[in-house]
């Protein structure tokens, strides 16, 4: 067994050399924008796909020396390859062109009765016309479940009409695999992962061969910011990897026992660091080893609660929640997929008023957030639990980490301002354009004042509805041609096959629909939002280059002499005030059984002070106080709190220069006394 496990590491670790060297091979050459018509393909194959815009792409920066251009923050271009194969149908690409790339699944013949995934998360009976090329009667459309997305004309589009960012979220998921009938190769989560990263980069060189060589096409795979801020401004589409899946590493967890380990965890995240991946979620769909999940509604809810209890024995359980932040109301509809359930077992009913997850982050997602910190990666918190959320913001704040995303509006909105706060960037999934607008207008205050763009997340090919077309009469519709954001291009009609796509009358039924989808906001919502919009690659990027920057600042109290008004006699253990500061996470502090405690450090020598982190046991403060003293006898306090909940608190403040630091404990949560595991002291 261990053999084993050792070789398929090496030869991960192989793979992802090779794909390391690929990527620098075809990466962006400084050049390669140069010249007469460089957007245009010299060997495009025919027959295809058109484009239906013309003019040349914006290169360059802005006066402020910013990129500009729209960031999709969520995609799955190749999740085709996902769930053994046959769950989502067509080609990003082919080699044989395009007939072959956009075709149905064979078990879709001859009308759709059999797309099963259609009718289990849709309804109906998922029949269809499953001729694609070059008819596409009936496919892709917005509310298509199972019908590729995102062929790469259809994106060439998308990066035509301003887009300058894609995150391509490799994506799979074990249990539906296992569970849908239909499928051609393994369900192992890792190796679909590995699958659709290789063929990233295998789309990237099939673009490269339509323009005269490696490195010459549109589409750059990007490893760090400053390469994506390269492809940006010449003009091209800077395609970041990221993973969404359900269990990471085979950290799934079987009646609330982990399946993976710590080693299993810093080996995942090496290989797929190797692999190009940069930001990635922790859970999704499923509660895992990791952490708890934000819920599913309606029928879906159920369909994924019916996958969580195959997968785990255990269904989604609830809780009220313990402040303004909630989890999805979980889906109780009737679906098809509980026939898959043993006989005698039923998905629970669960209180109207016990909306929030029980499980958080665990110990092992906490290992697993700090590991992605290590690497510098950033972390989509978007799925998660409000409570595990809750616990990683608590952790980024600690340590002032920037490296947070929100990328298709699943996180809870009343986090936004803390992901703000921290340097992060957030998305809106890619509603109407009515409804996107209102939403942006909602938080567009908050873009003031942290000065950031946005971001949309289209979550193409990711089992989710889009934009529904407004119809022929709305009012304000899109009207062809338009020009696009910058002025420089003019966007007409996308026309696949003999298929001629208008958003009025098809919604946005593919990733080419995405300029028409922004005219569409421009129209509905006004100028602003879309220039907010224009600002996301700016704000993505630096977001990404602050995260990459990061360095932990020095703990000034670390090891340093510490006091308490009390602490706890134990004959087994050492309670003493300096546990507190011992860098160990497994020892603490604890006072005695009573109000009005308080702990004290020594820094040694004055310094600037300005965030103190205040690490608690389950016996907590609901009131307290830091106190910061310069001698030692005068104090003054620099934060406070009558709102206490436990866990990691992070007390941020303007600068004061101080030698002593005090937790000043007023009123306790629990029956016991109060207890730390560790108090940082930072200067900034």
């Amino acid at each position: 067994m261990t053999g084993r496990l050792y070789r398929r590491r090496r030869d991960a670790t192989v793979v992802s050399l090779l794909l390391l060297v690929l990527a620098a091979v075809l990466g962006p050459a400084p050049s390669s924008a140069a010249g007469a018509d460089w957007w245009t393909p010299t060997a495009r194959p025919a027959p295809d796909s058109q484009i239906g815009v013309t003019g040349e792409p914006f290169t360059g920066t802005n006066a402020a020396g910013q990129v500009r251009g729209f960031v999709d923050a969520h995609n799955h271009l190749f999740s085709n390859e996902a769930f053994g194969g046959r769950l989502i149908c067509g080609k990003v690409f082919s080699a044989a062109g395009v007939a072959d790339a956009l075709k149905d699944c064979p078990e879709h013949y001859p009308d759709g009765t059999l797309a099963i995934f259609d009718y289990i998360t849709h309804g109906g009976d998922g029949k269809h016309d499953p001729a694609g090329w070059p008819t596409f009667k009936d496919w892709p459309a917005y509310d298509s479940m199972t019908h590729q997305a995102n062929y790469y004309a259809w994106v060439e589009r998308a990066w035509r009409g301003g887009q300058r960012v894609l995150v391509n979220d490799l994506v799979t998921n074990g249990v539906i695999c296992s569970i849908y009938p239909f499928k051609d190769r393994s369900c192992d989560e890792m190796t679909s992962i590995r699958l659709q990263a290789k063929l990233t980069y295998d789309l990237q060189a099939h673009i490269d061969k339509m323009y005269g060589g490696p490195g010459k096409g549109w589409f750059r795979i990007v490893l760090d910011s400053a390469q994506a801020r390269e492809v940006v401004k010449q003009g091209k589409l800077a395609v970041v990897l990221g993973v969404e899946t359900s269990e990471p590493f085979g950290c799934k967890q079987i009646l609330d026992i982990a399946q993976c380990s710590k080693s299993d965890v810093d080996k995942g995240l090496d290989e797929l660091y190797g692999l190009g991946v940069r930001s990635m979620f922790l859970c999704h769909k499923f509660d895992n080893a990791l952490c708890g999940v934000r819920f599913d509604e309606d029928g879906l809810g159920t369909a994924i609660n019916v996958g969580q209890f195959l997968s785990t024995g255990t269904f989604w359980q609830t809780e009220k929640c313990t402040g303004p932040q909630h989890d999805n109301p979980i889906g109780t509809a009737a679906s098809k997929a509980e026939a898959d359930l043993p006989a005698g077992t039923d998905v629970p009913s669960y209180d109207a008023d016990a909306q929030c997850n029980t499980r958080g982050l665990t110990a092992l997602g906490e290992y697993a957030v700090r590991g992605m910190m290590k690497r510098k990666m950033m972390l989509e918190v978007d799925h998660m639990s409000v409570k595990a959320v809750g616990q990683t913001l608590d952790i980024f704040e600690a340590a002032n980490y920037p490296g947070v995303l929100s990328s298709h509006s699943w996180m809870d909105l009343n986090w936004t301002e803390r992901v703000y706060s921290l340097g992060g960037f957030a998305a809106q999934y890619m509603h109407g354009s009515e409804g996107f607008a209102a939403e942006a207008k909602r938080t567009n205050a908050l873009r003031d004042q942290y000065h950031v763009g946005y971001g949309f997340g289209t979550d193409f090919n990711g089992v989710g509805d889009h934009p529904a077309p407004r119809g022929a009469a709305a009012a304000n519709k899109v009207t062809y041609p338009f020009k696009s954001v910058d002025g420089g291009s003019l966007i007409d009609r996308q026309t696949t096959g003999s298929r001629t796509f208008d958003l009025n009358t098809d919604g946005a039924a593919h990733a080419g629909m995405i300029p028409d989808w922004i005219e569409d906001i421009r129209r509905v919502g006004g100028q602003d939002v879309v220039d907010d919009l224009f600002r996301g690659a700016e704000s993505y990027l630096g977001t990404w280059g602050s995260t990459e920057q990061h360095q932990a600042s020095v703990d000034l109290a670390k090891g340093r002499a510490a006091t308490a008004s009390s602490s706890e006699s134990n004959p087994f253990t050492s309670y003493q005030p300096g546990r507190a500061v011992d860098g160990d996470e497994g020892t603490r502090w604890a006072s005695d059984w009573s109000d009005d405690q308080y702990w004290q450090v020594d820094l040694g020598a004055t310094n600037r002070v300005s965030r103190v982190t205040v690490d608690w046991e389950r016996a907590y403060a609901t009131s307290y106080r830091v106190e910061l003293s310069t001698d030692g006898v005068n104090w003054t306090t620099a934060w406070s709190t009558t709102s206490g909940d436990g866990g990691l608190d992070t007390a941020k403040f303007a600068g004061a220069p101080a030698r002593y630091v005090r937790v000043h404990a007023h009123d306790r949560g629990t029956d016991w006394g109060y207890s730390l595991y560790e108090v940082g002291v930072h200067s900034a």
